[in-house]
């Protein structure tokens, strides 16, 4: 099966994870993408996080995951020489991906403008912290700061007396949907490029992205005069939209928006048809008025009974539900299983390790991937494909220019 974006070459100056997870993604997509690596190499590669338990610690997965595909050639931009070979690059590049400031962009002529004009066919695509725009629109941002904090995710996940703000699930977490989100700029500039002749720039960021993320809750405070969005307190408007403790101490996530249409049978599957014809509980209005009482009926009746007899209850009835699982269960998860959403790649030597597919499928197949690429490991071969014979390539290895 051939790959959507086979035959686009994108060449890729960033660091760090939102943009390289940008260009892993469309490397998966079947984009060739050069990675330009000054000659210390993306600082990314120095922040490796040791293993959570006896396994393996020589893989980088923050590394792996979002520079999956991708070949690397260092070049040092400072240096007029680097610069020429980027030129070179560039000649025969789709698109121009970056996350560095503007400020850098400028010094080292591969802003927008200086580009674009060298280069009408290129389409250049940046990510930011803020935007573009505005007093901010040349600062830096990571989406610890930006995304999360900045963005408004943080505020709306934390109850009014914490002590601090909740904290982001785990790495990168606002950069790897930002990235997906400049994936598809780029996919739709693309499209954009084929149908008019016409490339341009695209760019995304970390606030929008988490503005995006949430635009119901902000559309609502805006029009309504809010600052923070009210935390839900006391017992849930819909008893069938909730999280339940089970008697082993795991939960259950209840989402039945069709109250009404689901409560009796759940009743009836969970072995209390009495709730469904108590006068206090028999509708949608009864159980809102008498919400304390009903939440804790239900509340109990979860907590009387273990997660795998709730699954075989609930299995029983039609309402939507599903189990809070933990990530080190979704290896075992049926539905991953099946639609490869984590699948194990070569790692050489005989090994393999896993990875998370892109989460698109075409023609029901899930994207392969392969491993990250070593410091400047393609920086011969790339040197070769522009042009440059064995007398060049060392002489720009003496310069410093190329690791």
């Amino acid at each position: 099966m051939a790959k959507p974006l086979e035959g686009i070459r994108i060449v890729e100056v960033a660091m760090w994870a939102f943009v390289p997870a940008c260009g892993g993604m469309l490397a998966d997509l079947g984009a060739e993408v050069i990675k330009v690596e000054p000659p210390a190499g993306d600082p990314l590669r120095g922040l490796k996080i040791g293993s959570l338990g006896s396994a393996d610690a020589s893989y980088d997965w923050s590394w792996e995951s979002y520079n999956r595909g991708k070949r690397s050639i260092t070049l040092d931009l400072r240096h007029e020489a680097g610069r020429a070979v980027l030129g070179r690059l560039l000649e025969q590049a789709d698109v121009f991906l970056t996350s560095l400031l503007p400020p850098a962009r400028r010094s080292m002529g591969i802003d927008a403008a200086t580009l674009r004009a060298r280069f009408p066919n290129l389409i250049y695509a940046s990510g930011s912290g803020t935007g573009p725009n505005g007093p901010d629109g040349e600062k830096g941002g990571y989406d610890a700061i930006t995304f999360w904090a900045r963005g408004g995710i943080a505020s709306s996940l934390t109850e009014n007396d914490a002590p601090a703000p909740v904290g982001p699930p785990g790495p990168a977490f606002g950069d790897t949907l930002s990235g997906a989100m400049l994936a598809g700029a780029i996919a739709a500039a693309i499209a954009r490029r084929a149908m008019t002749g016409e490339a341009g720039e695209v760019d995304v960021s970390l606030l929008g992205t988490a503005m995006w993320s949430q635009q119901r809750l902000i559309c609502q405070a805006t029009a309504d005069g809010v600052q923070r969005f009210p935390r839900p307190s006391g017992p849930p408007h819909n008893v069938l939209v909730a999280n339940y403790r089970t008697a082993d101490h795991r939960f259950v996530a209840l989402c039945m928006l069709q109250a009404d249409r689901y409560w009796a049978r759940f009743c009836e599957a969970a072995g209390r048809p009495d709730l469904a014809t108590d006068p206090r509980f028999a509708n949608d209005a009864a159980r809102r008025a008498n919400g304390a009482e009903c939440h804790a009926e239900v509340t109990a009746l979860f907590a009387s009974r273990s997660l795998a007899e709730w699954k075989q209850i609930l299995s029983r009835q039609d309402g939507q539900w599903d189990v809070v699982q933990d990530v080190g269960e979704l290896q075992d998860d049926p539905q991953v299983q099946a639609n490869q959403y984590l699948r194990r790649i070569d790692a050489g030597d005989g090994e393999t390790i896993p990875m998370v597919a892109s989460p698109m499928l075409f023609e029901g197949k899930a994207l392969a991937s392969t491993r990250a690429p070593e410091l400047g490991a393609d920086s011969d071969a790339v040197l070769a494909e522009l042009g440059y014979d064995e007398d060049a390539v060392i002489d720009l290895k003496v310069q410093g220019v190329v690791f």
